[in-house]
């Protein structure tokens, strides 16, 4: 299914699915998931993957000091 099938079909913009698609999305909403994954016919858990590096790739908080 192509990206603008599925946009056809969720009602999601194609810009938004692009975002999710390329990993540049900072967070999915729950309502974007479900409509993606009811019309996939699948589960969040066969969309998505576990990376054990996040923690290296997350910005650091920075301390505050007075």
């Amino acid at each position: 299914m192509t990206l603008t099938e599925l946009s056809e079909r969720t009602g999601i913009t194609l810009a938004n699915l692009s975002i999710l698609k390329t990993g540049k999305a900072r967070a999915v909403r729950f309502t974007t998931l479900t409509e993606i994954c009811d019309v996939l016919d699948t589960t969040p858990g066969e969309l998505f993957s576990i990376r054990r590096d996040w923690r290296e790739e997350a910005p650091r908080a920075q301390a505050w000091t007075e």
